[in-house]
């Protein structure tokens, strides 16, 4: 059998494990046994991203969540009817906590009368078989797999499969979601299934599915990865206008949802993991006006507070844009500051909307720049600490200075940073070392004399030799007359000859 705990942890990020073992001790000091179920183990057996962790107690999962909102956690939703509670965990890690149930209906397509049961019967009540598996997180079983409806199998052959013939009847949201399932994981519905979904197409199911449940489908889709490849489902079965007539009319909006799914991409590169439900919901809604687009949140169930949240989230965005493009985010570490504290999902929403330029530029130096000479500042405290300057106010501040400066597109190098450094914290470089001399080895003076006579001596020899060379030379060459002396005998041999032939004539 597989080690699925060892799989489970080593595919959950470090703030799901914190959550995950922090869920397990309150789970054990409240005496309540507690699972993973549902849509958090499909994941792990498929291979997806774990987005969500969904717990599932043999208890009441209040008061678990009562303490994990002491240690930070928020609470997005209760519903004590069910039992379940939508959290946001301390690490910003979503997921949920839910009592188990049973389902008991007095006959199909009644509502269900609600039973706490133990974690067996819940699977078992589900609506599909790839939701229906868990894992043990409780200290006796911890790892054991709980697969029931033998819902391993469906997954391995890449089907959805209801778990009753009843299941569209006493729900019919299922219609929606066996879709979004199919669509997001590329499986197929499985046959007895398909022919039970054709049924409850043929009687008009659908037109019973309630808002409140229509609404929350609206909402899953949003978070989807791929939510157009989920709604071109729903419009190709016709089941859009279950979600609202008015968005099936006016279909949504799938260049927009395309222009987001891009800047989701660009966040995961840039080392990101967006939520970005709020932005998404809007691009859904697109082609509606906003009269249209608050009808639709109305009627999905959205709460007051939520809603408008949702219809005033593209103002806030803009709002931020207008912040961002000022005069006091001239400086990059300001516009850094701005942008490291501005919710995620409105910069994407900007990233995907915005035709501001400069504000675009801003954000992408933030993710593809400023983010990773930020990552890198540790190297600057271990230079700055290296050179000697304690850890406190006058350190932090000193750090941040080289920071402001790397954004500029100084203090590259670590030569630079050491300059720099050593000039904000008032340290001076070490004086030089003077290299002393090194004395000769003993009896190396003598062989040096030695070695100079020696040299003296050959030079004197030589010079001897070539004066000597010299003299011989001069002795075989017959001395010239001088020049005077040559002159007056020639004189004289002229006039001798003179005389001789004045006497002949």
């Amino acid at each position: 059998m597989p080690d699925y705990m060892f799989l489970l942890e080593s595919r959950l990020s470090p703030e799901q494990r914190a959550v995950m073992l922090r869920v397990q001790e309150l789970s054990a000091a409240l005496g309540f046994n507690v699972y993973l179920t549902g849509g958090t183990v499909r994941d792990l057996v498929t291979g997806a991203s774990l987005r969500d962790l969904d717990f599932t107690v043999e208890g009441n999962p209040s008061r678990i969540a009562q303490e994990l909102e002491k240690g930070g956690a928020k609470i997005l939703s209760e519903e004590e009817k069910f039992r379940h509670v939508e959290v946001l965990f301390a690490g910003d890690c979503e997921g949920s906590i839910s009592a188990a149930r049973d389902d008991h209906y007095v006959r199909p397509g009644t509502r269900p009368e609600i039973r706490w049961s133990t974690v067996m019967e819940d699977l078992r009540r589900r609506d599909f078989s790839l939701n229906a598996i868990a894992i043990s997180l409780n200290p006796a079983s911890r790892g054991l797999l709980l697969d029931p409806t033998n819902g391993l199998s469906d997954i391995e052959r890449a089907e959805v499969r209801a778990l009753t013939i009843h299941s569209f009847t006493n729900q019919p949201v299922r219609l929606l979601r066996v879709l979004r399932y199919t669509a997001r994981m590329g499986f197929k519905i499985e046959q007895r299934t398909q022919e039970w979904f054709d049924l409850a197409i043929e009687r008009n199911l659908q037109e019973t599915i309630t808002s409140e449940d229509a609404g929350e489908e609206l909402r899953a889709v949003a978070r989807e990865e791929r939510p157009a490849v989920v709604l071109k489902a729903w419009e190709e079965h016709d089941l859009l206008e279950a979600v609202n007539p008015v968005l099936a009319k006016k279909h949504p909006s799938y260049d927009a949802i395309g222009h987001l799914m891009k800047v989701r991409e660009d966040l995961f590169t840039a080392g990101f993991r967006p939520r970005l439900a709020a932005p998404m919901l809007l691009a859904i809604l697109g082609k509606l006006k906003d009269r249209e687009m608050a009808n639709v949140l109305s009627k999905a169930g959205f709460r007051s507070a939520e809603a408008e949240a949702a219809l005033g989230f593209e103002q806030e965005s803009l709002d931020a844009q207008k912040e961002l493009l000022g005069r006091k985010m001239n400086a990059p570490v300001d516009a850094f500051r701005f942008l490291e504290k501005m919710p995620l999902d409105q910069v994407a929403y900007l990233m995907a909307e915005s035709n501001k330029s400069a504000a675009l530029s801003k954000i992408r130096a933030f993710l593809n720049k400023w983010r990773p000479i930020r990552i890198a500042l540790p190297i600057v405290v271990t230079e700055l600490e290296a050179l000697g300057m304690a850890r406190g106010p006058k350190f932090d501040a000193i750090v941040e200075q080289v920071f402001a400066m790397q954004l500029t597109g100084r203090a590259k190098t670590k030569e630079e940073r050491e300059k720099i450094l050593r000039k904000l914290s008032g340290i001076k470089e070490p004086p030089k070392k003077k290299e002393k001399e090194k004395k000769p080895p003993k009896g190396t003076d003598k062989a040096h004399a030695a070695a100079a006579m020696g040299d003296a001596a050959h030079k004197k020899h030589a010079a001897a030799k070539a004066e000597a060379k010299h003299a011989a030379k001069g002795k075989l060459a017959a001395p010239k007359p001088h020049a005077k002396h040559a002159a007056h005998a020639s004189r004289g041999k002229s006039a001798s000859s003179a005389k001789k032939s004045h006497g002949r004539k």
